[in-house]
């Protein structure tokens, strides 16, 4: 795939520096980047790459283009332009093309116009994909699933019954949209099941890890809005609510009932207690346990930063023994109460 850098400039929304008619295939880094490619400069960390890239064009802000040796496409924002750039030149190959003959279809399933459906996968009765929907080799789709037009479902996806996507998201291998909830009553010491009889509800442009779960709800439904992002290996437990626009960096871990608002950032590895609520614009930097509500925005962090072995064990051995310098500082406090 090439476009001319008139048609990328176009794409990018960008100004034009340089010979319009050069031919670009692909998009690398500034000093990788060789004859018909374009890279991209955001971080000015990186700025003293500039003067010797040989890359063809180079995205990049206003103030950066009056240093730049070759063919510019100049814009405010140069990382957007990168993953515009990138998109635009994109040669991932699509998860099935037509429908495969060892496809197993219901009678009763709909299929929209262009739809494609990769080897052995199975779509089972009462499902609707729209539209230019894409389902891989190996997908499962559950009972009277439903997803929106454009969705793409990369290989061995599992999507259990009633389960709703909406439109243009893209579910990596693995993932397991739909499986029940950890739910379970003890009866004198016997777990007994509890049925999880909710759905799974995912709004549009969402984007899903590879071996990502995410659980159905117990009564309601587990639920996603419009233009979330998850990436490898999180578990989101059943009758979670993440609002619009929050980013989930992988590993990480919600339990039941949580609610995440809006435009949320969180780092990978994190945990969350549940039943409780985190208002809009937080972000939780990785590794982080959160227990309790947060109803303020700001950056949150908990855990220790890495130390070398030695210093950990110092800081470890204090931290044991946190409990019995607060009673003694209190008995101090106290005695200088009396003196006062």
């Amino acid at each position: 795939m090439n476009v001319t850098l008139q048609e990328l400039a176009g794409h990018l929304g960008a100004e034009l520096k340089g010979d319009p008619g050069v031919k670009i295939t692909r998009v690398n880094t500034l000093d990788k980047a060789g004859p018909g490619e374009v890279a991209f400069l955001s971080d000015s960390k990186y700025r003293h790459l500039l003067a010797e890239t040989k890359a063809a064009a180079v995205i990049l802000k206003a103030e950066d283009s009056v240093a730049c040796p070759v063919a510019s496409l100049v814009m405010a924002d140069p990382y957007l332009g990168f993953a515009l750039a990138a998109q635009r030149l994109d040669t991932t190959p699509a998860p099935a093309v037509d429908i495969h003959p060892s496809a197993v279809i219901a009678e009763d399933a709909v299929l929209g116009e262009g739809v494609a459906i990769g080897a052995n996968a199975v779509i089972e009765s009462g499902v609707v994909l729209d539209a230019g929907v894409i389902v891989g080799p190996g997908c499962f789709v559950g009972k009277n699933t439903r997803l929106g037009a454009r969705t793409r479902l990369w290989a061995n996806v599992t999507l259990y019954h009633n389960v709703v996507l909406g439109s243009d998201c893209l579910v990596q291998s693995g993932a397991v949209i739909g499986a029940d909830g950890f739910g379970y009553a003890n009866n004198k010491g016997e777990w007994v099941k509890i049925p999880q009889l909710g759905g799974v509800v995912i709004g549009n442009r969402v984007e899903i890890g590879a071996c990502t779960t995410i659980d159905r709800g117990a009564l309601g439904d587990t639920r996603i809005a419009d233009n979330v992002i998850i990436d490898n290996q999180c578990q989101i437990a059943h009758n979670v609510e993440i609002g619009y626009g929050t980013a989930m960096a992988g590993g990480t871990i919600m339990a039941g009932s949580l609610k995440v608002g809006k435009y949320c950032i969180i780092g990978g590895a994190s945990v969350f207690n549940g039943h409780m609520e985190i208002c809009d614009g937080v972000t939780i930097t990785g590794m982080a346990m959160v227990m309790r509500p947060i109803t303020e925005p700001g950056v949150y962090s908990s855990g220790i930063p890495l130390q070398t072995n030695k210093e950990w064990r110092k800081t470890a051995a204090r931290v044991m023994r946190i409990d019995d310098m607060h009673k003694r500082l209190s008995r101090l406090e106290k005695q200088l109460d009396k003196k006062d």
